[in-house]
């Protein structure tokens, strides 16, 4: 009887897959750029390649539901590579940095040329984010809604769009109030996508009209619906899910409840302090994702960049989140939010060769939030191995400086 044939065999590791409830001791075998085989011990067979593992965590290939990777059309961009498969993530997906206008050069120059899988949620407005941080926020006026050209595009190219991108903080309600939320409310409904809402004050406020921090939520959560998603929840400004809150509102909790999903979008403004206020009244993120961009005051600039996804869910872990929940958060999750599940966030035979594994390195780990509060963790998840559709890479972690062994 013949002998499987493969190209490249995984052994040794730590299996955590939670699309299948597996945490155990299994064999991966990839054929081409598909999982052809996981089994505890695999049978005789043939391998181009066989890598051992022993000692690290073999993951469904890591999904970041939200970076910044237009470089040089936005001015914050980084490149698709560095915060995907050399940071040990799969796939990743822009959150807004395009819009209709500029959807064609992000397909063209970014997904086209990226050995990550590109996906974007783009910006309900036509040009996209283009300015980082508080620029520019002409750019996100009703004016610049367009509901026919978001339909085009997201009928045009469902592989890549996967959503809109909107914005429900204090700069946003100042101006326009819900005008924005409301056309994306309609571009998501005619497309059949969800909406990533932006939490926490971003643009410049108008002052005459600002909101009461505690009310920014109540005008936003009426406007969702169940699989849209929140962004920065456990951010720390005071317009934020929490904000000065003691515990969430009730509303909030009842919009959970109801199917509206968190993210964590780390970000520069990521709060140990909201994060442990919100775990302690059962407020999880559905998804684990970075936020990661360049440098808001210094175009075209990475050195300022200190947190990755995987720094992310180590942090979350050490704040007390399950790992295997945490896990389902950076590789399920999110492909259940892109409705990939089926074929990315999972090591099931036949779905995609993507692949992460992580190493667990023990020993104290200091970390920080936006506030500058330390966490001294136990242990952190460092990315070792990439599997790109069936491509194996060892990630450069140029762009994993919090993790850095020092």
């Amino acid at each position: 009887m013949a002998l499987e044939q493969y190209d490249l065999v995984l052994t040794g590791g730590r299996v955590i897959d939670p699309s299948q409830s597996l945490d155990g001791y299994y064999d991966v075998a990839i054929q081409g750029n598909t999982i052809a085989a996981i089994a505890p011990q695999l049978p005789p067979h043939n391998a181009q390649q066989t890598l051992s593992v022993e000692g690290q965590m073999i993951c469904p290939g890591l999904i970041d539901l939200h970076v910044h990777v237009y470089e040089w059309v936005t001015d914050f961009g980084l490149w698709a590579d560095d915060v995907g498969v050399q940071a040990g993530v799969t796939t990743v997906v822009d959150q807004g940095s395009c819009g209709p206008l500029t959807f064609l050069g992000f397909k063209a120059n970014i997904v086209s040329h990226s050995q990550t899988d590109v996906r974007c949620f783009p910006s309900v407005n036509l040009a996209g984010a283009l300015k980082g941080g508080m620029g520019a926020p002409v750019l996100h006026s009703p004016e610049m809604v367009d509901l026919e050209a978001l339909a085009q595009m997201a009928a045009e190219h469902p592989d890549i769009v996967r959503g809109f991108k909107v914005h429900g903080e204090s700069g946003a309600l100042s101006r326009w109030g819900t005008q924005v939320i409301e056309l994306a409310r309609q571009a998501a409904d005619a497309a059949g996508l969800p909406l990533y809402v932006h939490t926490g004050e971003l643009f410049a406020v108008v002052e005459a009209n600002r909101p009461s921090p505690e009310q920014v939520i109540d005008y936003v959560l009426p406007h969702l619906r169940p699989g849209d998603l929140l962004a920065h929840c456990y951010s720390c400004r005071p317009d934020g899910l929490l904000g000065d809150r003691p515990t969430p509102s009730p509303a909030l909790i009842e919009a959970v409840e109801a199917g509206v999903r968190l993210d964590l979008g780390h970000g520069i403004n990521f709060s140990f302090a909201i994060a442990r206020r919100m775990m302690a009244s059962g407020l999880l993120p559905f998804t684990i994702s970075s936020d990661v961009h360049g440098d808001f005051a210094i175009p075209h600039n990475d050195a300022t960049l200190d947190y990755s996804l995987c720094g992310a869910l180590s942090k979350l872990v050490a704040l007390g989140m399950d790992l295997e929940t945490a896990i389902a958060a950076v590789t399920y999750h999110p492909a259940q939010v892109l409705q990939a599940e089926t074929d990315i966030g999972t090591l099931k035979v036949g779905s995609r060769a993507d692949i992460t594994v992580l190493e667990q390195i023990d020993g104290p780990w200091t970390c920080r939030d936006a506030t500058g509060e330390t966490l001294m963790a136990p242990q952190r998840f460092s990315p070792a191995w990439v599997v790109r559709a069936g491509a194996l890479v060892q990630p450069s972690r140029r762009l994993v400086r919090d993790l850095a062994v020092v």
